[in-house]
Order: C-alpha cells, then structure tokens, then sequence
C-alpha cells in the first residue's frame, strides 16, 4: 500500500465538521464527514484513489461508484486503473433507458462498489442487492471512510467485504 502519512490528517482537517446531524440511517451525530469537501479538490481526491487503487480485490470488472458521493471517487479510481466504471444509482430512471447503473452491462461481470463514507452501509446494501438482482458479482466495497460504529462489518448481513482508506479510529487518532 502506499504510505500516505498525512492524509488522515489532510482529509479531518478538510472535511470533519461539528454540530447536529441526521445521517442517512437516521441516526444523529455531532460530527459529519462531509466528503464533497475532499472529493472537490482534486490533489486530496487523487491521494484518496491512489490508497484505494490498492484495496481494489483480484478479479475485479467493474468499478461501481454510487450515487453521488461515490462517483468523483470511482472515476479518478478508474482513470488510474484502466477499469471501465459504473454509475449506480439511489434507484432506476423512470423515463429514456431506465436504468439503475449508468455504463457497461452489469450482468454475470465482478463489480466492486466505491463509496465515499460508511456509516450503517444502508446505501451500499441497497445498491448490492439491487445489482445482484440485473446478475452482476458483488462481493467487495471499498470507501474513503469507514465510520461505522465497533469493529464488526455492517454489510456482513450481504456477504460484501468492506476494505476502507481510512477509519474514524485512524481520523479521531490525529485529534489526539
């Protein structure tokens, strides 16, 4: 893996914010990573690909950015790789092709999810399900960060590996 000592640091300082939030599980939290604050310049985003272009798993295919913070992420991972990347959406269009993932055919390929932040892992289950459900292999996700609570994988209940470039313990580690 390449030694990036400073990015736990850079991407806290960047994008860690204080105050009241409702996360997409409902939960409330007095901290929010807010990813589009690192996604949107581009020399943190590049370290933050350039870690996972390493977690990537053998075999994969495709690589499957999810709607939206997933997206700048799997594009820069897939400019570094050469791997063909899949725009997945919350939910199918409803009008012109409808589909739920943007880019090549899905069916019978290993598609790794890329995300941005994990919490509870509610938008990347749904997102698994939904692909397994048009035929594609999903096995693994990988994410900037993982802020899920504990030690255990919350996407276990889908059988989907959780490989992340950095972890609230290694964010809350360079506060002190």
């Amino acid at each position: 893996m390449i030694d990036d000592p400073t990015l736990a640091a850079d991407i806290d300082a960047t994008c860690r914010l204080t105050g009241e939030f409702v996360l997409r599980s409902g939960q409330v939290s007095t901290e929010y990573f807010d990813k589009y604050l690192f996604e949107a310049q581009p020399a943190l985003l590049d370290r933050v690909a350039t870690r996972m272009v390493d977690l990537l798993p053998a075999g994969t295919e495709l690589l499957g950015g999810l709607e939206m913070g997933g997206i700048p992420i799997a594009t820069m991972v897939s400019a570094k790789t050469g791997l063909p990347s899949l725009f997945v959406r919350k939910r199918a269009k409803e009008y012109g092709t409808k589909k739920l993932a943007e880019g090549p055919e899905v069916a019978g390929r290993r598609i790794t999810l890329i995300e941005d932040v994990i919490t509870t892992g509610g938008a990347v289950r749904d997102a698994t399900r939904a692909l397994r459900e048009y035929g594609a292999i999903v096995t693994a996700v990988v994410c900037a960060i993982d802020r899920s609570p504990g030690a255990d994988n919350p996407l276990a209940d889908v059988e989907l590996e959780l490989r992340s470039v950095l972890t609230k313990t290694d964010l809350d580690a360079v506060r002190g």
